[in-house]
């Protein structure tokens, strides 16, 4: 079982759009229900575009933009929910990534949105969430500029692969799923339906193992969370098409990843790039035994899946 928490303050990207302020809608339900403070973040570049097919226009200088953006933030916080929460407001000059990761150090998790995009540059924003949870260190939750509250909320689903990736995620699932009150679908996947299914060996099959893998893994967690309801989901699916398809029918998807130098799990990049829903990825810190495991030379690393 980890000890591994995070707690501090909810931290929200701001970039000026209408869509963002659903992303920051997201980012209060989470501060209100966790009791903390919301900080709100916007970056910016030092020198801003200008194009010469606009001869005569003066854009705003980026600082400015970046505090007009969060003056707007703030007030719809305020005027949707009044002056009880505690709230900050940090405009950061530099990249998105260093600012958004520095910004985040110290959180209980970071909100981002997820601009509507197709093909290559959806798996380019994927790569760059991914790599910002890397970065920061802590839960980032991708969340659709569709987003809308729903009764799938009230539903939670987290991917394990009864390695130490999915440790952490399955720490903070079950920490959302007892927050929201909500019920928690763990899922086990990746074994081709011809196995799944051979009873030659009941006691050796592919069902079995899995099914005794959930019962000691998650042991600790539904002891510590009694209260929440969890349904055990094990597919023949890929790893990923199987996240994916529980996405439409929850509220949030919790999936682990690699923190540090590490290589990007496929898996994860490919769950979070097809999901139709939030997406929380739990980057997973290493132990000083798996350190220990880890080859010093490139291309040997083995990444788990789920």
């Amino acid at each position: 079982m980890s000890t591994w928490t995070r707690t501090g303050p909810v931290v929200v990207e701001v970039d000026g759009t209408a869509e963002n302020l659903r992303i920051v809608d997201y980012a209060v339900a989470e501060a209100l229900r966790c009791g903390v403070e919301l900080v709100l973040v916007a970056p910016y570049t030092a020198h801003g575009s200008f194009s010469p097919m606009m001869p005569g226009y003066s854009p705003k200088p980026p600082a400015e933009l970046a505090d007009d953006a969060l003056r707007a933030a703030v007030a719809h916080v305020r005027h949707c929910n009044g002056y009880a929460m505690e709230l900050a407001a940090v405009a950061g000059e530099g990249s998105r990534l260093r600012v958004l990761a520095h910004a985040a150090r110290k959180a209980r998790m970071l909100v981002v949105g997820r601009a509507r995009s197709r093909g290559p540059q959806r798996l380019i924003n994927t790569h760059a969430s991914l790599t910002l949870a890397s970065r920061a260190g802590c839960p980032v939750v991708v969340v659709p500029a569709s987003w809308k509250p729903s009764l799938v909320d009230r539903k939670v689903a987290v991917g394990i692969d009864g390695t130490g990736l999915s440790t952490e995620a399955l720490e903070f699932a079950f920490g959302m799923a007892a927050g929201r009150e909500a019920d928690l679908i763990v899922v086990h996947a990746g074994l081709p339906a011809e196995h799944a299914w051979n009873d030659e060996d009941p006691e050796h099959s592919w069902i079995s193992r899995a099914d005794h893998l959930l019962s000691e893994t998650l042991a600790p967690w539904t002891r510590q969370f009694p209260d929440v309801r969890v349904t055990r989901f094990l597919s023949s699916r890929q790893p990923a098409a199987a996240l994916v398809h529980e996405s439409g029918e929850v509220g949030l998807v919790v999936v682990g990843s690699h923190s540090g130098p590490l290589p990007v799990d496929p898996v994860a990049r490919r769950s979070v790039a097809a999901m139709t829903c939030p997406v929380a990825i739990v980057p997973h810190h290493l132990t000083a035994t798996e350190r220990e495991h880890v080859p010093n030379r490139r291309g040997e690393i083995v990444v788990p899946t789920y």
